[in-house]
C-alpha cells in the first residue's frame, strides 16, 4: 500500500527515521529497542521485540504497512505478518544501502521530499570525511564470547568509508573470534562498542593484557551500526572521530 495511514516498525534505526520523515503520527507499534527519538516513542505501543514481535497485537492493531529488516528480524516472523499485513523487507549491509532504504520509505510512505533532504544531509557528511592514513582495526560487538564484525556488515562499509580497515574483514558476519585470533592479526586500534554488549573499562583492561601494544578505545556503537536519519549525526561524530585518532 502506497502512502499507509497506520505503521508498525520492527526496526529501531528506522523508527527514528520514520519520526524525521514526518511520519510520527502514523506510527502505530514499535519494538522495545526503538529508543529514539527519546520523548516521542514513548507514546508508541510496544508489540514485542526485534526477534520476537508479538503477532496478535500486531494483528489487532491492524496495521497499512510493517517495516522489517533482513538482519534484525526473523524470516519466520516476516512470513507470518505478511499473511495478514503488508510487510516491507529492508536489507541494509553497506551505507549505499541504507541510503537507498531512506529513499525507498520516503517514496513508498509519501516522503519523498524529506528522504532527499535526508540523504542529502548525509552525503554532506560523506564529503567531509578526512584523509587520513589507513589504520587497521578490529571491531567488537560481543564478549562470551568475543563477536567481531565480517565484510558483508553495515559496520564494516561504515569502517571501510573512513579508511578503518577491518582485520575480520575476510570472514562473514559476526564470527567469534578469541583474544589470540586478534593478537595475530596485530591491529593498530581495537574498538569497543557501546551496543550491543555494553563494553565497560573492565573489558578494555582485559583485552590490553592480551594485546599489549594495541591503542584500544571505546567507542559509541551508534556511530558504526545505526542507519536512517541519525546517520548524519552519527558521520559528524565519526568525522571529528577520524581526525582525532590519526
Amino acid at each position: 500500500m502506497t502512502n499507509p495511514a497506520s505503521i508498525i516498525s520492527l526496526v529501531p534505526s528506522l523508527t527514528e527515521l520514520l519520526f524525521d520523515l514526518g511520519l510520527g503520527d502514523r506510527i502505530s507499534g514499535r519494538t522495545r529497542f526503538c529508543i529514539h527519538p527519546e520523548k516521542k516513542v514513548e507514546n508508541i505501543q510496544i508489540v514485542g521485540g526485534t526477534k520476537n514481535p508479538d503477532h496478535e497485537k500486531i494483528q489487532a492493531i491492524n496495521p497499512d504497512l510493517v517495516i522489517a529488516n533482513l538482519e534484525e528480524n526473523r524470516k519466520e516472523d516476516v512470513t507470518a505478518l505478511r499473511e495478514f499485513t503488508d510487510v516491507m523487507l529492508t536489507d541494509i549491509s553497506t551505507i549505499e544501502e541504507a541510503r537507498l532504504a531512506i529513499h525507498e520509505i520516503g517514496e513508498r510512505c509519501g516522503a519523498q521530499k524529506k528522504a532527499t533532504s535526508i540523504n542529502k544531509k548525509i552525503n554532506d557528511q560523506l564529503q567531509n570525511i578526512p584523509d587520513e592514513p589507513s589504520q587497521r582495526v578490529a571491531y567488537f560487538i560481543w564478549k562470551d564470547p568475543w563477536m567481531t564484525v565480517g565484510h558483508d556488515t553495515y559496520i564494516h562499509s561504515v569502517l571501510t568509508h573512513w579508511n578503518l580497515q577491518n582485520v575480520f574483514g575476510s570472514h562473514n558476519r559476526y564470527p567469534k573470534v578469541t583474544l589470540n585470533d586478534v593478537f595475530s592479526r596485530n591491529p593498530e586500534l581495537i574498538l569497543l562498542s557501546s551496543e550491543p554488549y555494553p563494553f565497560k573499562e573492565k573489558h578494555k583492561a582485559e583485552v590490553q593484557e592480551h594485546c599489549p601494544n594495541t591503542r584500544i578505545l571505546q567507542v559509541n556503537g551508534e556511530w558504526f551500526s545505526w542507519y536512517g536519519s541519525r546517520m548524519i549525526e552519527s558521520f559528524k561524530q565519526l568525522n571529528h572521530f577520524r581526525k582525532a585518532i590519526s
